[in-house]
């Protein structure tokens, strides 16, 4: 048996809780999949999946098998990319995970220029505002934008990320434009379903304005905010990395430009230091140099 390819199959199957959903993934048939974690489970004694007709879970041995079978192949990984060839190529493949937004305004790009220098590596992309876990989903790296991130995952910070307070020409030409934060309860307000519901927060110098606002409209999705507000639904805080385009045309504009909303911070969460593969590395590396410089 290719224990390797096992424990592969298996992590797969774990994941996604189908044989017949991971046969797809690994373009293998169902049986192959079967063969491969009977086969692990032969070796290692034990049952590691309950396999009902409607779905598959794991075993608390398969749950402790899946933490060690991740390790193991992220260190087969890590050996595989130090023994590449003498110039110095990265190979492997990395699963992230993002927001639908932010992968289409700025990561896929990113990811294609970083990928222009290490033909080695390949990347599969999860492009979804679903938290997970990054240990279930064999996610190397996710890309998340707040103020504090998950105290049990490790945290880089990539890049800070400003928001502005914007609408449409057409809104701001029916209902005003609003000359100070207080003016904006007034107004009619769109946010994200998980993020500063019922109040906005504003700097200028060192004044300091709350808003309790009522949103019209909330997303959990911050492109689709984008294009509510394009179309004159109101108001919304919405991050720069999203929005110069939709400025640069004209579509929108920037209210209040004298007062700034909370700045948020773009982070890398993954899970251990230890037996980080060299692409994982090098791509953080390659990130933070990305976003180093405003505007993205």
């Amino acid at each position: 048996m290719d224990r390797l390819t096992a424990m592969r199959v298996f992590v797969e199957v774990a994941r996604r809780g189908s044989f017949t959903a991971s046969a797809d993934r690994l373009a293998m048939s169902r049986a192959a999949v079967t063969r491969h974690v009977g086969a692990l489970e032969t070796w290692l004694g034990v049952r590691l999946l309950q396999r009902t007709t409607r779905r598959v879970s794991l075993t608390q041995a398969g749950e402790q098998t899946l933490e060690r079978c991740l390790q193991i192949l992220a260190l087969t990984q890590e050996v595989e990319a130090e023994v590449a060839p003498a110039e110095g190529e990265l190979r492997g493949q990395l699963r992230l995970s993002c927001s639908p937004s932010f992968a289409q305004a700025q990561l896929a790009t990113a990811l294609n220029a970083f990928l222009e220098r290490h033909p080695g590596v390949k990347i599969d992309l999860d492009a979804s505002d679903r938290a997970v876990n990054l240990v279930e989903a064999r996610i190397d790296l996710a890309l998340r934008i707040g103020e504090a991130p998950d105290p049990g995952l490790i945290a880089r910070p990539l890049a800070p990320c400003d928001s502005r307070l914007v609408a449409s020409p057409d809104y701001l030409a029916r209902h005003g434009t609003p000359a100070h934060p207080a003016e904006l309860a007034r107004h009619r307000s769109l946010g994200h379903a998980h993020f500063g519901r019922g109040r906005w927060h504003f700097t200028r110098d060192d004044e300091e304005q709350r808003v309790a606002v009522t949103h019209r409209l909330t997303a959990n999705e911050t492109a689709v905010l984008l294009e509510a507000v394009i179309g004159g639904g109101g108001l919304a805080v919405l991050p720069t990395y999203l929005i110069g385009p939709a400025l640069a045309r004209g579509e929108l504009l920037t209210v209040l430009p004298d007062w700034r909303p909370p700045r948020l911070t773009l982070y890398g969460l993954y899970t251990s230091r230890r037996h980080q593969p060299p692409a994982l590395r090098a791509l953080l590396d390659f990130l933070v140099e990305r976003f180093e410089r405003p505007p993205w």
